[in-house]
């Protein structure tokens, strides 16, 4: 995909997560590599119902800016999951309502944040860690994502929102999209009993789309 391609599909999903409320205001960051392994990133304080195509900051490959408005202030959480994960051509960061209302839960487990209520949130995120809370912009988020060293593809920030990396950016779309229907799910579910995945449906869905898992 040509680069100017990659600009127009940034702003096409950014705006199709803003018009179905999965974030909103100026609130929520993506980032996407571009062909020659530099990045596309939105810019601090935009709305993802209104990102400019030609305003998007643009990194070279060595991190320097070269074009485009000044970043999100949460660069270091996008440099964190390029820098641990090879396997990253973009990243996704939402403050979508129910992954944010289910971070506060206090029975939520850290390390598998997401009950296994369907087999699709297992395929498209694996795992997803519950980081504690941070202030917005801290550099310390990125260094927490580091710190797991490649193993989760999914974060969730306690009382902020998700944070995912795809292969590309229609796949981070996708999986951050999944991870907040899961999360919805979940709540909604709460409290009623429900039957969720067993062990061994789990680990079959692990088995066969060959999911990072672990344990």
């Amino acid at each position: 995909m040509t680069e100017a391609k990659l600009r127009e599909q940034i702003c096409l999903l950014a705006k199709s997560l803003f018009d179905r409320g999965l974030t909103g205001g100026s609130t929520g960051n993506i980032s996407a590599r571009t062909p020659d392994n530099g990045l596309l990133v939105s810019p601090t304080g935009t709305s993802f119902g209104r990102l400019d195509p030609a305003r998007l900051s643009h990194f070279d490959a060595g991190g320097r800016l070269i074009g485009g408005d000044p970043p999100t202030k949460e660069m270091p959480l996008h440099a964190a999951f390029y820098d641990t994960r090879g396997t990253a051509g973009a990243v996704v960061h939402l403050h979508s309502v129910h992954s944010v209302a289910l971070s506060m839960m206090p029975d939520v487990d850290a390390d598998n944040f997401l009950p296994a209520l369907t087999p699709y949130s297992i395929m498209k995120l694996g795992k997803v860690r519950l980081l504690p809370f941070f202030l917005p912009g801290d550099p310390a988020m990125g260094e927490a994502v580091r710190g797991l060293a490649g193993k989760r593809a999914a974060v969730m920030l306690a009382n902020h929102g998700p944070v995912v990396a795809g292969k590309d950016v229609e796949a981070a779309c996708n999986a951050i999209e999944e991870l907040e229907y899961t999360a919805r799910l979940t709540l909604l579910m709460r409290g009623m009993g429900a039957h969720g995945l067993t062990e061994t449906q789990v680990r079959d869905v692990v088995t066969t789309f060959d999911v990072e898992w672990d344990d």
